[in-house]
Formats: C-alpha cells, structure tokens, sequence
C-alpha cells in the first residue's frame, strides 16, 4: 500500500478584518498608549494596595509600641519583677474571680522607701460583674517574718511581697489567694480622678482640717475633682473613730470612681484610661487584662453589687505593745467574714471599728443618695 502524503502545511494567512484594523501600522500608537493606560492602571492598584498594607502595618506596629511601653509603666518599669508574680494566684481575670490588693502609698517622686496608707483587699467577679471591698486598717499587728509590727510596715520591710504575704496572712491563713497587686500614690489618684473628669460622690462627713488639709468640704452630693476627692479620702483627725472613718471614705470614693468607669465613660476610651493608668498606678496587671475586666465588669450596678466592709478590729488603750498603738482584730470574725467573701456573699463586716455587722453592707448603703439627704434634711 502506498503511503498518502500529509498535507502541506499552509502557511500564516496575512491577517484580515478587525485584527489587521488593531495592529495596522497606523493603530500603533493607538494600541501603544492603551497599553500605557492599562499598566498605569496596574501600578495605581498597586500603589493602592502598597499603601493600605503600610498603614496597617504602621498602625500593628503603633498598637505594638503602645502596648510594650504602657506595660512597661504598669510595672513600674521592672518594680514589680519575678518576685512578686512568683507568690500570685494564677486566674483568667475576665473569666473567674479573684483577688487584687490595692495600696494607696504616702510615697512622693524620687522617694525610695515609704508606707503603704491604705490597704484595701478586693474580690473582683467578672462572671457575675460583682466585687467586694475590704479595707485593712494600717496599724493592724502582724506578725512578719518572726516579728512584730503594723502591717503597713510590711511594705517597708519588702516592698509589695511584703505586703502581699502579710495580708494571704491575715486573711487567708497563708494561703496563696491574691492573684495581683496594684499600687498608687495620693498625686496619682488624683491625676487618675482628673482623668476621668472627676467623680460624683455624696460626702456623708464634712471635711475641715485646716491643720493638715487645704480644703474644706462640706456634706451632701457633690461632683469632686481630684484634689477634692483626695483630700475627703485623707482626713482622719477630726472623726471619732478617725481611720475608720477615712477608711469608709476610701471604699465611697472608689465606688464612685469605679460607677463612672464602668457606667459613664463610653467603651472608647478604654485605651485612653489605660494609658492614663500606667502613668499613675504600678500593677502586675497587664493592659489586656485591664481591659477585659473593664468591659466584662461594664454596666456593673455598683451601688447594689459591690459589697464593702472593713476588718472586724478595735484599737483603744489595751493594744499597746510595747509603748506602740496597734489594731487588733476579731481572728474568729475576720474567718467567717472571708468564708463569705470567698463565696460572693454579703460579708455582713463592720464599717467602723468593732465587730457590730449590723449595719450598711453595700457601696450603695455608704454612699446614700441625694434624694435621701434632702428628706432628711426636709424632716
């Protein structure tokens, strides 16, 4: 059989219609510039998307500088080290309760050593948006590492350690139970009150102390600035039962400043009270855990749900050791009323010096209420 023969290929045909009309000599410089405008185009899209991706990187890179220094000043720029972390609780602070002690200093800037003036153990729940004050007078005895002294001397001796083991002490029988621990002094908390534009508060005492304090209060509801809010907080002399007095103070004004953090402020400004924070308060919690309290504790109704109380204590002329005035405590009353806290309950404590539970329990019970002051005055 004879092979056929394949077919000559043909060859290119010269172009007809419209692709001889595009590539036309005389469509060249028609095509040259669409071809122009097409890779403009691109790079414009290009430059687009360059752009977009450094403004996000500038700003991951913002956020990440923001959070490093602000971290940094919570600290207190390396104060509060391994030492300190080593004897906390571990919790998830926006998913269970747990324990922070807050210190209020006497210390100024540039001082290396001074007291802690008021010492105040709060439970905090995130679950139930719930917390519970706890004051600890200053002059309460302990016994510290063999021995004895006021327990805000604890805080001279080792620092916030100190502090911190003296009150697992007092409180807890030696157990571990506080997860954190923050510290401020009096200038900071009033730059802290300032920040937040200032707090409105019922002061249930006056205020006049010309002797030890510049300015004068009267009672009654009152909108406070920080150096007002501060000096009710302070003043001690003139009052009966003077610290216990200042100590009730002290858990109105943070009731009051913890309302208008979790009610008032709107949830942007979160990161702006953050930063004003850590230019003021020295604690192991970190930004993101305090924002994760902050909005899971938003809405918190704090007159209703934050219980406040003091240690059940007394000081009067029995409760000198060896020439020096101490606070003793009721040791049986504290146990009950910490079993009670520890389960989220009604402490039932005292708000003065003494044992006597029958009287305010709550932030809303110690505050009072400008409807209330004016009918009793009105009776």
């Amino acid at each position: 059989m004879s092979r056929r023969k394949k077919p000559t290929q043909e060859g290119r045909r010269p172009s007809t219609g419209v692709s001889s009309r595009i590539y036309s000599r005389e469509n060249v410089g028609r095509y040259s510039e669409r071809a122009r405008q097409r890779r403009r185009g691109r790079m414009v899209k290009r430059g687009v998307l360059g752009g977009l991706l450094a403004v996000l990187l500038v700003g991951v890179v913002g956020v990440g500088a923001w959070f490093v220094r602000v971290t940094g000043n919570l600290s207190g720029n390396g104060v509060l080290g391994e030492g300190i972390r080593m004897i906390l609780n571990d919790s998830d602070v926006a998913r269970e309760p747990f324990y922070i002690l807050l210190l209020g200093t006497d210390g100024r800037p540039g001082e290396d050593t001074y007291r802690s003036d008021s010492i105040i153990l709060a439970r905090v729940d995130p679950t139930e948006k719930q917390a519970t004050l706890i004051s600890i007078p200053r002059d309460t005895m302990v016994v510290y590492n063999g021995e004895t002294m006021k327990i805000n001397a604890t805080h001279s001796v080792d620092g916030p350690e100190g502090v911190v083991k003296a009150v697992n002490q007092l409180c807890f029988g030696g157990e571990q139970k506080i997860s954190h621990y923050a510290e401020i002094n009096f200038e900071g908390m009033e730059q802290l009150i300032d920040a937040v534009g200032g707090i409105d508060l019922n002061a249930t005492e006056e205020v006049d102390d010309p002797e030890h304090l510049d300015i004068k209060i009267e009672t009654g509801y009152q909108h406070m600035d920080g150096a007002t809010a501060l000096t009710y907080a302070r003043c001690r002399y003139t009052y009966a039962d003077g610290d216990y007095t200042r100590m009730r103070h002290q858990r109105q004004v943070l009731a009051a400043l913890a309302s208008k953090i979790l009610n008032e402020l709107d949830a942007t400004t979160v990161m702006g009270i953050v930063e004003a924070l850590s230019e003021v308060v020295m604690t192991t919690l970190s930004p993101q855990d305090i924002i994760s309290v902050a909005n899971a504790m938003r809405g918190m109704d704090v007159e209703n749900d934050m219980y406040v109380a003091n240690v059940p204590s007394y000081a009067d002329d029995t409760t000198y050791v060896n020439g020096v005035s101490y606070v003793f405590v009721y040791e049986s009353k504290l146990a009950d009323m910490m079993e009670r806290v520890d389960a989220g309950e009604n402490p039932q404590g005292p708000q003065t010096s003494g044992q006597d539970t029958s009287g305010a329990s709550t932030a809303g019970d110690i505050l009072g209420s400008a409807t209330s002051d004016g009918e009793d005055e009105a009776e």
